[in-house]
């Protein structure tokens, strides 16, 4: 009768560097899976960091000094701390004129942008698939212009001497006389509104088409069996289904609008001949290099970008929670 022998229990060390000896690879693999993600952003951080950030920090450290051509010339650091930040939130001029055209502007580029881009979007969901593509290129060539491009078309438009617009009301008999529509505050801003929302709209009315295109279409037709109708169906069924979208479109508008510059600087009177229009973008340029006085130029610009910032982490916020949905 044979005897199977069983065998023998491992005693306490031989487990205990059986244990470290296999821990070891572990936790470098551990180790290599963790600093992987970073590896392969570097590149990228490397890059961000020598294009914004250092340039940032060089903005904040002018922004602290009295810098001039004086200090161009000779290399000199004449540092005066905040006082730079103390003129500009203390100027008449931050609260009066700057700040309202600024936040005022912003507000209601934003609101009239997702207007248009969303009834623009809701045009496009009825259309077939042939038209849409036609309609979506062709609306795709706004956004696709430059700002540049944009706003001298627009100002040749509502130009006082060769202006279609004044053309057409004169011939019209709606006025007498050409109108220099860029004197005036709000007509002045009423162009670059108009300006904006042309370059603008094209990318709210893709992007919410695209979140329109997977809404059910059998909970819209079953609402309007039951009697709601178009108003009543976008509110109750179509907002509550694209509020990630609306959100994330709104806050990236509200940044694009905020810091807007080419639009109202390339106009007539937007580059400082009318300070009326000023806003925080144009006036940070127009002290910097208009005065000459780029410590003072820096400062605005580092407060237009402590704002940019705040909407910004509002933005990653609204993503993490969609991601969380």
């Amino acid at each position: 009768m044979s005897m199977v022998q069983a065998p023998l229990p491992a005693t306490k060390a031989e487990s205990t560097s059986a244990s470290v000896a296999g821990g070891r690879p572990r936790k470098r693999g551990l180790s290599l899976l963790t600093a992987r993600p970073w590896l392969l952003l570097a590149p990228g951080l490397v890059i961000l960091a020598v294009l914004m950030l250092w340039p940032l920090i060089q903005v904040f450290i002018f922004s602290l000094q009295d810098y001039g051509l004086r200090e161009i010339n000779t290399g000199e650091n004449n540092w005066i701390g905040i006082d730079n930040y103390v003129e500009a939130l203390t100027n008449p001029t931050l609260w009066t004129v700057v700040l309202p055209n600024t936040v005022g502007f912003a507000a209601v580029a934003v609101f009239v942008t997702v207007a248009v881009g969303t009834l623009v979007a809701l045009l496009l969901a009825k259309l077939g698939p042939v038209w849409r593509t036609i309609v979506s290129s062709c609306i795709m060539v706004a956004w696709a212009m430059p700002a540049v491009t944009g706003t001298y078309v627009w100002t040749f438009i509502f130009d006082a001497d060769r202006g279609i617009f004044n053309t057409v009301l004169q011939d019209l008999g709606l006025m007498d006389d050409p109108v220099n529509w860029f004197t005036n505050q709000w007509s002045f801003y009423a162009i670059v509104l108009l300006n904006v929302v042309h370059h603008g709209f094209p990318f709210v009315a893709i992007t919410v088409l695209a979140g329109l295109l997977g809404v059910s279409k059998e909970m819209l037709e079953a609402a309007a069996l039951d009697g709601a109708n178009a108003w009543m169906r976008f509110w109750k069924i179509i907002f509550p289904t694209l509020k990630p979208v609306f959100s994330v479109v709104i806050i990236l508008s509200t940044i694009w609008d905020f810091k807007v510059f080419a639009q109202v600087y390339l106009m007539p009177g937007g580059g400082g001949g009318n300070r009326s229009v000023l806003n925080l973008g144009v006036w940070s340029y127009v002290e910097s290099f208009g005065q000459n006085r780029y410590g003072f130029g820096a400062a605005l610009a580092v407060l237009l970008t402590l704002v940019l910032i705040g909407i910004t982490i509002v933005y990653i916020r609204s993503l993490m929670k969609e991601d969380e949905l």
